[in-house]
């Protein structure tokens, strides 16, 4: 109560009610070590309410991860450890950025996937553990977790346990204004284990019981349905859609204390012995189950180079050699290259899992001979997340926050904007996620409007600390999934349907620094800037300038966000200063004013053709490149 009063800002209600419910998980159930955070083998916690952040940072305080009562004190304002939502890599102890409702049961779901394919693999002394999760009403109204929900009963995730707190409130009053669906009922029907435990929100003993009864189903997920009363125990508050939102006022939170045998007049009491004997209980079982895990581990005679990498999403030291190289001429389509890129290094990949939402063949995410993730094949690296691309986004960020795993996931760049939620959340997080687009523009045809990406890219583009990749031909693909491999946080690989042919000098162009000059002249004239399958048309089109007497440069861009970070003297030696600068990509052309002079795009929707016909009618052709180039030459006086 103390602390949203404090910051006048917050979400006091849930965290009392789930209080017990918390000490329970970290104090008595939870294998963690506060002293070593990143310990592998953990459980994970996964509060998917993150409005309720100030339940995790109160059992963080209290089990020793760092945090002080100044900390609990500064809730919510700028640059404290103890943000408005929980955010991953900020607080110690924090597993997963929650706050949009939904997306932490999606993340996880992804963990209890990475945890079962990390256990299958390198076997049960160095990876067994469960992954917790609190959800509300909220969460479970969420279409995203209806998705993850499916997903998990169908694959069978039996070291998942959600916690559904289930105390009937949201914002605008009771869920009785929205909703009126059983979840429990919604669940088995997925597949899941259900346990209705009812009005037990204050025994910690019953509380305990129903988790450990839920971590011994091993066959599937489980729902431990909690029915809690929000704001409890306040006798004004308590079932109170206020709670939910609202700082308690100062004479409510006065007489909350009363009633429990605290100080009124005290804020952010935390006696001293309490708290050490709390921190003291929580460090002696971590401590010992986290030197168990070491003996067993310093005794496990696995293959620890693919442990390694595993953990980090990496490559083997030299994993890049096994890259395919392309040879100039040769046609096909990027997805199709990311597709040899995964093949030609799964070995020395040993994290990577891929698979798609219902597209792996038409992705390139299909894993030769590799199982499909599965009750019976746990080790499967191959996943199908069905027509889910909402979990699909979601899961693949918690995989890659659990470790073990390199995720790799497929749709068309047209529905990235289903996924959009997650990939800001992957950017927030920093979680190594290959997000695998392909489709990239109207070239692929006849599927119309509908499924063309128009504004995709800027969209994409738009997301801080997001790598968007968007390579112009096969070699360049296998460039892009080595920056992936190598890099940290995630990254956009955005892929053609329609073959294109190599081109001269793209195997071990420099695409790590965004842009580079494909095709140059001492003293251009006029410099065309393409991406990915444009790329070729600028080249054919500066053929045709040629032949006018006009000097072009050719710059192949696949990546603003790269581009972006080289120093200015490369990027003048890329784009030199004073020379007219025409940008070639079939999107719309918002943004481009800060590369271009003037842009060749598609500032509205497709149509239903053939790729080559679409491309024509719309202008993306050589012929008209060349042109839009001599008129801006002229323009500028130049011709």
């Amino acid at each position: 109560m103390d602390a949203p009063r404090q910051a006048n800002s917050g979400h006091p209600g849930t965290a009392m009610a789930l209080a017990p419910l918390a000490a329970v998980l970290f104090g008595r159930v939870m294998r963690h070590d506060p002293a070593d955070p990143a310990w592998p083998d953990r459980d994970r916690f996964v509060l998917s309410a993150g409005h309720a952040s100030i339940l995790l940072y109160s059992m963080l305080f209290l089990s020793g991860y760092g945090l002080d009562l100044d900390d609990l004190r500064h809730f919510r304002q700028w640059g404290s450890r103890t943000p408005g939502h929980p955010e991953v890599h900020h607080t110690a102890g924090v597993e997963v950025t929650t706050g949009p409702l939904g997306q932490g049961v999606g993340n996880a779901v992804g963990m209890a996937i990475a945890e079962r394919v990390t256990r299958a693999r390198y076997g049960a002394d160095v990876c067994d553990h469960h992954v917790f999760a609190v959800a509300g009403d909220g969460c479970l109204q969420e279409g995203i977790s209806h998705e993850a929900a499916s997903l998990a009963g169908h694959l069978g995730l039996g070291r998942l346990v959600v916690v559904y707190d289930d105390n009937h409130i949201t914002i605008d009053g009771s869920t009785a204004l929205s909703s009126s669906d059983d979840a429990g009922e919604r669940f088995r029907a997925y597949g899941w284990h259900v346990e209705e435990v009812g009005e037990v929100a204050e025994d910690c003993d019953r509380l305990e019981a129903a988790i450990r009864g839920a971590m011994a189903v091993e066959d599937r997920p489980s729902l431990i349905r909690l029915r809690s009363h929000i704001g409890y125990p306040s006798a004004l508050y308590t079932d109170n859609p206020k709670a939910h939102g609202d700082p308690f006022p100062p004479e409510e939170i006065a007489a909350t204390k009363r009633l429990i045998g605290l100080p009124p007049d005290r804020s952010f009491y935390a006696p001293t012995e309490l708290v050490s004997a709390f921190r003291s209980h929580v460090a002696g079982r971590g401590a010992r189950q986290r030197r168990d895990w070491s003996t067993r581990f310093d005794a496990w005679g696995g293959d620890r180079s693919a442990w390694a990498a595993a953990l980090t999403g990496s490559g083997r030291p030299g994993w890049e050699t096994r890259l395919p190289t392309f040879a100039a001429g040769e046609r096909l389509a990027t997805r199709q290259a990311i597709g040899a890129c995964f093949n030609a290094t799964l070995d020395v990949v040993p994290g990577l899992v891929a698979g798609a939402a219902d597209l792996t063949g038409n992705t390139g995410t299909r894993l030769d001979g590799e199982a499909t993730q599965s009750r019976e094949h746990p080790e499967g690296r191959q996943i199908h997340f069905g027509i889910r691309e909402h979990a699909m986004g979601a899961a693949m960020v918690g995989m890659a926050l659990h470790g073990g795993v390199l995720p790799a996931g497929g749709t068309f760049l047209v529905f990235s904007d289903y996924m959009r939620g997650a990939v800001r959340l992957a950017a927030l997080s920093k979680a190594k996620v290959l997000f695998v687009f392909t489709h990239d523009s109207v070239g692929l045809g006849e599927d119309g409007p509908t499924h063309q990406p128009i504004e995709h890219l800027a969209a994409l583009r738009a997301i801080p600390d997001l790598r968007l990749i968007r390579p112009a031909d096969a070699n360049e693909t296998a460039a892009a999934y080595r920056i992936a491999v190598d890099g940290a946080g995630p990254t956009v690989l955005v892929l053609s349907r329609q073959a294109l042919a190599v081109l001269d000098a793209t195997a071990g162009a420099p695409v790590d620094r965004g842009a580079y000059v494909l095709v140059d002249r001492s003293e251009p004239d006029l410099v065309l800037i393409g991406t990915g399958s444009e790329v070729a048309v600028c080249v054919s089109a500066a053929e045709r300038l040629e032949l006018d007497g006009t000097a072009v440069r050719v710059v192949s861009m696949p990546s603003w966000d790269l581009f972006a970070a080289q120093p200015e003297q490369y990027r003048d030696s890329v784009l030199p200063p004073g020379v007219a600068r025409l940008s070639v990509e079939a999107a719309t052309t918002f943004g481009w004013e800060r590369w271009a002079d003037a842009s060749v795009g598609i500032d509205r929707f497709g149509a239903s053709a053939a790729g080559e016909v679409v491309l024509a009618n719309l202008g993306i052709t050589a012929d008209d490149v060349a042109a839009r180039g001599r008129a801006l030459l002229t323009s500028r006086g130049l011709r």
